[in-house]
């Protein structure tokens, strides 16, 4: 299910997407975009579907002065970008539940690193391509840093679009700090592509030696900086899904007690999704993703060429 709301942040009202799943929600993810992106770049929607698909409901939303979010970006930076988040997640424990992950990707991996240590109930963190230092963006300016610093702002390509980059924006990103990585208290994962061209590996290195245990770090391989193949963001959204099992476990399943012989079938999301159980074992059928299932296991007509084929190996 998708639901757009609204919620105020710093007198603005910001636009967010929660997307849930059918069958019980595993951990409520809040999710912050790339510097500049909005809530609905494919890399974070691909992301999100996949997560939902593995039952975590995903919250993302734009930024102030971003996409659908009320506010003037000219007038935000890193420091309004964390309350923002912190907004977010404060929005969904009053009207859902608190965040147990994190997930941010380039600049909004440094900005859940930095206010991760104010929500005590997030229990994972995930960087995707994201700098050790806020100021790291600064390298995006060019030739335009000297007139921000001259005239106080100027207008800058990032992107296909032009924004406007004040002075107050660089005071902000030279005065963070990153000594909340090594004071995080909660589990790491970091992400990140060694031919990334927009934020270099040595950036997720410094990460990953900043950070306390437990951490881990995967490589992304080819992928570009925007996750923008399909195949990239479906990756890091099962790489996400696996290694989050180990803090965040699915939720227990109630096992009825049944006779040996006998198989019960329960229906899950009022669509094509059931539970299986018998006397000792329980899993999923269900139609794939196009034909409207989550494709969280097989359907009937595998199931019954299943049953037919072990029985024949059996005998």
């Amino acid at each position: 299910m998708r639901t757009k709301v609204e919620f105020p942040s710093q007198g603005q009202n910001l636009a967010g997407l929660l997307e849930t799943p059918d069958q019980a929600i595993r951990a409520y993810v809040l999710f912050a975009h790339c510097f500049t992106c909005g809530k609905d770049i494919a890399a974070a929607s691909r992301i999100s579907r996949f997560l939902v698909q593995h039952g975590f409901a995903v919250f993302r939303f734009d930024f102030t002065g971003l996409g659908n979010s009320d506010g003037d970006f000219a007038n935000t930076n890193f420091s309004s970008n964390t309350e923002d988040l912190i907004a977010a997640a404060n929005f969904l424990k009053e009207n859902y539940q608190a965040p147990e992950l994190l997930i941010g990707h380039s600049l909004g991996g440094a900005a859940v690193l930095a206010m991760a240590g104010e929500l005590p109930e997030v229990k994972a963190v995930v960087t995707i391509a994201a700098p050790f230092e806020a100021s790291h963006v600064e390298k995006n300016f060019g030739a335009k840093l000297d007139n921000i610093e001259q005239d106080g702002q100027a207008q800058v390509n990032l992107g296909p679009r032009e924004f406007t980059i004040k002075k107050q924006f660089l005071d902000d990103i030279r005065n963070q700090t990153t000594d909340h990585i090594k004071s995080l208290n909660k589990a790491l994962l970091v992400l990140h592509s060694p031919i990334d061209l927009t934020v270099d590996i040595a950036e997720a290195e410094k990460i990953y030696k900043a950070a306390m245990h437990p951490k881990s770090f995967v490589s992304l391989d080819t992928a570009d900086h925007l996750l923008s193949k399909a195949i990239d963001s479906e990756y890091v959204a099962q790489t996400i899904s696996g290694w989050a099992s180990r803090y965040i476990p699915a939720p227990k399943t109630e096992t009825p007690t049944l006779a040996k012989g006998h198989v019960m079938i329960t229906e899950v999301d009022h669509k094509f999704q059931q539970e299986i159980f018998t006397d000792h074992h329980h899993w999923f059928a269900d139609e794939p993703t196009e034909l409207g299932g989550q494709n969280s296991g097989p359907d009937p007509y595998e199931h019954l060429l299943a049953a037919l084929g072990a029985c024949t190996a059996m005998t």
